[in-house]
């Protein structure tokens, strides 16, 4: 009896993986890239107009999930139209030189409860880190939807050089926040 109740419920688990959506058609118009940084201890928030996503996500396999992210740095919006003006430059961006900022997946680590961790790395202004980016992943309305934050050093990145490496006016500490909508592939 206990074999036979063990082999149903492996063919039940067989089944639901086999259904199970391959999330990887991006909806900009509902994705959003934000960040949080603070400028002498006030938190000030910002974001990205535009990026671009690739991504496959099939919740019955996670260990396979990839993905790739590129950001246009000139859509920054950081707070105010000074500070926005202000990270375009040599010693924040450089735009001319990096207009753009990506990260591209290795892996993703299976927490439980929906919970997850993408490692990969992250490149801006021509230096690069490997990140762990937390994040959870639900179905909702068909789509999937997968929301997550994780906190870069911007100094490591060369984000603030010159008289902006000074950590009491803008802290190192910047908070990334995510969420993707993505629909099932077709």
């Amino acid at each position: 009896m206990i074999m036979m109740h063990s082999t149903l419920f492996a063919l039940l688990l067989l089944s639901l993986s086999a259904n199970a959506a391959e999330f990887g058609t991006v909806l900009p118009g509902k994705s959003r890239l934000a960040f949080t940084s603070k400028q002498m201890g006030v938190p000030v928030d910002g974001h990205f107009d535009r990026f671009t996503t690739s991504l496959s996500f099939n919740p019955a396999s996670p260990a396979q999930a990839s993905a790739k992210l590129e950001v246009e740095l000139a859509s920054i919006d950081a707070g105010s139209p000074e500070a926005t003006d202000e990270v375009a430059g040599k010693p924040w961006f450089n735009l001319k030189r990096f207009p753009k900022a990506s990260f591209v997946s290795s892996g993703v680590k299976v927490l439980g409860g929906g919970r997850y961790e993408a490692i990969g790395k992250l490149s801006i202004k021509g230096r690069s880190q490997i990140v762990t980016a937390p994040f959870t992943f639900r179905e909702e309305a068909g789509n999937g939807v997968f929301d997550g934050s994780f906190t870069l050093k911007r100094l490591d990145f060369g984000l603030g050089e010159g008289a902006w490496a000074d950590l009491d006016t803008v802290a190192n500490d910047i908070r990334i926040k995510f969420h993707v909508v993505a629909s099932p592939r077709k």
